[in-house]
This record gives C-alpha cells, structure tokens and sequence, in this order.
C-alpha cells in the first residue's frame, strides 16, 4: 500500500512537471506569435504620413529639344500654373525588428528616414504658344505634365518638409510603442541613439521628450 502510494505520488509530480514543462513551452510559442504578428501589423501599415506640403508655382515650358522644327514650323512655349499637395512620412517596411520572448521586449534596430511618399498635382496652362504649323500635340502635354511635377519634386528638399517630417520621428515611434504595449511587451529603440544616423532622432528630442 505504501508503495503505491509512493508510486502515485512519483506520477503526480512527474506528470505535473512535464504539464508545466509544456505550458511553459506552449506559452512561449504563444507569445512568440503575438510578437511575430503584432510586428508584421506595424509594417502591414506601409505608409506612414507625418506631414503635409501645399505648392503653387509657375513653370515655365519651351520646346527647346526640336530645334530645326521651331526654326521651320514655329516653337511651342507655355506657363503652367501647378498646384500640389506633398505627403512625407515614413516607409515602415524598411523597419528592423527582433523580439525577445523572455523580457517580453521587440528591439527597434533600424527606422527609416522621411521621405517623399506621394504626391499629388493639378496643372493650369496659361500663356500657351503653339507654331503656325507647330501644334501641342498629347505627347507633348504628357511631357509637360511629367517636367513639371519633377519640377516639385525638386524643391521639396529645400522646403523644410523633410526636416519637419524628422521632427515627428519619434511621435511615430512612440505611437508604435503603445502598439507594443497592448499585448504588455515593451519597445525597446535604444540602439537608434547610437546608430549610423541617429541624428533625426536626436533633433526629435528637442521638442518630444522620451517617457
């Protein structure tokens, strides 16, 4: 009787380690897959615009690449008249992520710089000079179209667009980090402090203070 007793005893606590040994590993694969998932939503959302620009410029076309069919049949020239919206923000598919089940933490090791993500234009032809046997022909105003959203594109750099998209890097982050929290894991983007180029993270400092 004694011996059986012993004998269920022994099977109990064998059974109850190998029960916890599973759950534990269970447990870990669970969380394993909430990191993995939660992860792949943060770069589901692609895009991420921060910041807005409006312009209005005057551009200024001249057929300038025919030059011995503008000396015959007259030159095409044209001001056009562009209104665009710039949306800048972030491109969260080149983040780098890893996570660590056991301190429950994702590491932040890579976010991207701010760039121009679309934009959209509406042109306005003012001003239009067609040759006497010259005309605008379709290819010719899908070449303008093209010249002159280019032409915005370019100034975006000196607009100071970039630079405040930059100042909102780590509101972007942060809002990542309440993402991580809701399944109570932490973000962990120390390393972005002491990276390659960690300085538009450090300009965000300078309004935005880490909690």
């Amino acid at each position: 009787m004694e011996l059986l007793f012993l004998g269920l005893a022994g099977g109990a606590i064998a059974a109850y380690f190998i029960y916890s040994f599973f759950n534990k590993n269970k447990k870990k694969e669970k969380e394993q897959q909430q990191s993995v998932v939660l992860m792949e939503k943060i770069r589901a959302v692609c895009k991420f615009i921060t910041v807005e620009g409006d312009f209005s410029e005057i551009y200024h076309y001249a057929n300038v690449k025919d030059k011995w069919i503008n000396l015959f049949l007259g030159s095409k020239k044209a001001l056009v008249l562009i209104e665009a919206k710039a949306h800048i923000g972030f491109d969260l598919t080149k983040i780098k992520m890893n996570s660590d089940v056991e301190k429950k933490t994702i590491y932040l090791s890579n976010f991207p710089q701010p760039e121009l993500l679309s934009i959209e234009t509406d042109f306005k032809y003012y001003d239009k000079k067609e040759g006497w046997a010259n005309p605008f022909t379709s290819s010719d105003l899908t070449d303008i179209n093209r010249e002159a959203k280019q032409y915005i594109v370019e100034k975006i750099p000196q607009s100071g667009l970039l630079k405040e998209a930059s100042n909102q890097a780590l509101d972007t982050i942060q809002l990542m980090e309440k993402l991580v929290e809701t399944i109570n894991w932490k973000l962990d983007y120390s390393s972005l402090e002491t990276g390659e180029n960690p300085t538009y993270l450090k300009d965000s400092r300078n309004t935005i203070e880490k909690p």
